[in-house]
């Protein structure tokens, strides 16, 4: 055997082990993403079928508010023809019960929203979006509420950048909104409360809404602050109000601030609170300021129910 074909061999021989590894490594990604695969299929599953658990519940519980209401209307009618005192004041009792049981109602069909909120597919509609304007419209809209909780706000809108172009983020307008109005509405009701419990609070009457265009190693975003005078948040607690059903709040369902997270997330970005008890809060959304790929657009979320 000539020079060259030994060599040759003696390479062939030499590179088989390195094949065989290889082979072996691919066999367990292969394993491992397969099992991802069907992991994903299942957690999927389980969420469509959660969500339309959660349907079914809410068809009948309709039903039976719309009873209860027609039944409260009876009562109303039979208390003005009651013929006694006694016979009064035993339909007053019936109807007190009955709009204790209609509130209950409501707020189960509260917790079920809020649950297939949280736990839906979101399907995104990104278009370049100028968020400083969309907070100039959700402020218009919220003002009224925040009003009437003994809320003022505040606006500091900047350009998100140092150039005209960074001025709109790539996001899905309704989303977005919803997920502000969320933080919104929290921080107005952790002020009211503050002021009606006597808590210590850091003046609980006015909240800023506040953007703020920055670069760093992650390159060019946009920080929205939503920030309140209220009591703040207790150091324990700061690491679980964005976990599900987690609440400080009497008749809180938990979800409205880990589903403003999911719907930032979505977008890539990130939420934040920066709190100091006595004091108040700031929730901080950051989302990736410029052009995203094409490919991104109309991103859907990966294992949520249909609602």
């Amino acid at each position: 055997m000539g020079p060259f074909w030994l060599g040759l061999a003696l390479g062939v021989l030499l590179t088989i082990p390195f094949i065989l590894i290889a082979s072996r490594r691919t066999e367990r990604r292969v394993r491992h993403l397969e099992q991802r695969a069907r992991s994903a299929d299942r957690i999927s599953e389980q969420s469509m079928l959660t969500g339309g658990l959660a349907h079914e519940i809410k068809n009948p519980l309709s039903s039976i508010n719309l009873n209860i209401q027609l039944l409260q209307e009876d009562l109303v009618a039979l208390g003005r023809e009651a013929g006694s005192a006694a016979m009064a004041e035993k339909v007053g009792r019936i109807q007190r019960r009955f709009e204790s049981l209609s509130r209950e109602t409501h707020r189960l069909r509260t917790i079920l929203d809020d649950f297939l909120r949280f736990a839906g597919r979101m399907k995104l509609e990104l278009a370049p979006t100028d968020v400083n304007e969309l907070l100039r419209e959700l402020v218009d809209f919220f003002q009224p509420q925040a009003q009437s909780m003994g809320v003022t706000i505040r606006t500091q809108l900047d350009s998100p950048g140092s150039s005209p172009d960074n001025a709109a983020v790539p996001a899905d307008e309704r989303m977005l909104k919803q997920a502000i109005l969320n933080l919104m509405i929290n921080a107005c009701q952790a002020m009211a409360v503050a002021r009606d419990s006597g808590a210590a609070h850091g003046g609980a009457t006015e909240m800023i809404v506040r953007t703020d265009g920055r670069g760093d190693a992650r390159g060019e975003h946009l920080e929205i602050h939503i920030t309140d005078t209220g009591p703040g948040i207790a150091p324990a607690d700061q690491p679980k109000i964005f976990q599900p059903y987690f609440s400080t709040k009497r008749g809180g369902t938990g979800l409205g601030l880990p589903t403003a997270r999911r719907i930032v997330e979505e977008h890539r970005g990130s939420l934040t609170v920066h709190s100091e008890p006595g004091k108040g809060s700031d929730f901080v959304v950051s989302l990736p300021a410029g052009e995203r790929e094409s490919g991104d657009s109309g991103h859907e979320a990966e294992g949520g129910a249909y609602h």
